[in-house]
């Protein structure tokens, strides 16, 4: 890609929401070695520093001018979001995005990439926070006059996700896990990796499209749980709560500190609109998740053996 204007550099891209996180250090991975990068958040991290990316300390809600932070930029891929909170804390996050995505129309920045998600049920669309200023970001994307993508992956996985490795770390510990109703509901667990790649197809292309992106396989979430149970050895166990229940159970989990698991996140699982279709277009297929859950398994083996466990056979396959 050679964003017009750009000559023979590398285009410069704005990534808003730096690369400390899942999505964020992939996507370094991903778009460093053929793009210049310049990271906007709070506090960058040594691996940003030592590959050489121009990062600003800066809080997204507080710019007020992101002219100076967009100068010479081609390009703006943002990721920034939290997964809980108030409005209080929301708002100020959409406020500073708008204002961000008003001085790159104004800059005529070549193009905006906007990781979004799926669609929510209707009371979460309607009522909570996360979802609301989510949708008033998207928005004011899409009413803008740049060229843009809207990306809304489902599930994503990889090193240090909030969902594969969360599953396969609870069932090694308590042997159990958490079953919210029947488990006849679907997730297309995503890789970031592969996340990774979509943003790069999708920077290349112009015209302004909002895509759903799933991974290769719409999975039950009983079957993708008992996969979880299986690359570690054990019988599938499970503590049956209603959905109801499970909320509750997220809400609890929630007062003592805990980030494991929040009610929207339960609602959401249960209400079977996670199992998106898989991107298509890609240079080489999508990641499925087997690999990812043996691999991450066998990494845990041996922590599971220091706590006084037996080393379990090795998964084949």
């Amino acid at each position: 890609m050679n964003p017009e204007g750009t000559g023979s550099r590398r285009p410069l891209l704005l990534l808003v929401g730096g690369g400390t996180g899942l999505v964020g250090r992939a996507l370094l991975e991903e778009l460093g070695p053929d793009h210049q990068i310049r990271s906007v958040h709070r506090a960058p991290s040594a691996r940003e520093l030592s590959l050489g990316i121009d990062c600003i300390r800066a809080d997204v809600t507080l710019v007020r001018d992101w002219g100076p932070i967009l100068e010479d930029v081609d390009i703006v891929v943002n990721v920034a979001w939290y997964r809980q909170g108030s409005d209080r804390r929301f708002r100020p996050l959409a406020e500073g995005l708008t204002r961000l995505i008003k001085a790159a129309e104004a800059r005529r920045i070549h193009r905006f990439v906007q990781l979004s998600v799926p669609t929510a049920p209707p009371d979460i669309e309607a009522h909570l926070p996360y979802m609301v200023r989510k949708r008033e970001v998207d928005r004011a994307l899409a009413e803008s006059q740049l060229d843009f993508s809207i990306i809304c992956p489902t599930m994503l996985y990889g090193p240090g996700d909030k969902l594969l490795t969360v599953l396969l770390r609870t069932a090694a510990r308590w042997h159990r896990l958490p079953m919210f109703g029947d488990g006849q509901y679907h997730v297309s667990p995503l890789a970031v990796r592969d996340l990774a790649r979509i943003v790069r197809r999708e920077l290349s292309f112009g015209g302004r499209t909002s895509v759903r992106a799933g991974g290769p396989v719409a999975w039950k979430y009983r079957d993708l749980t008992d996969l979880v149970f299986t690359a570690i050895q054990r019988p599938p166990r499970y503590l049956q709560l209603t959905p109801r229940g499970g909320m509750r159970l997220a809400r609890l989990l929630e007062v003592f500190g805990s980030s494991l698991l929040y009610p929207y996140e339960v609602e959401w699982l249960v209400s079977d609109r996670l199992g998106l279709p898989p991107y298509v277009g890609l240079d080489r297929p999508l990641e499925h998740v087997e690999v990812f859950v043996r691999e991450e398994a066998q990494r845990l083996a041996p922590a599971r053996r220091g706590s006084g466990g037996h080393e379990p056979p090795r998964v084949r396959g």
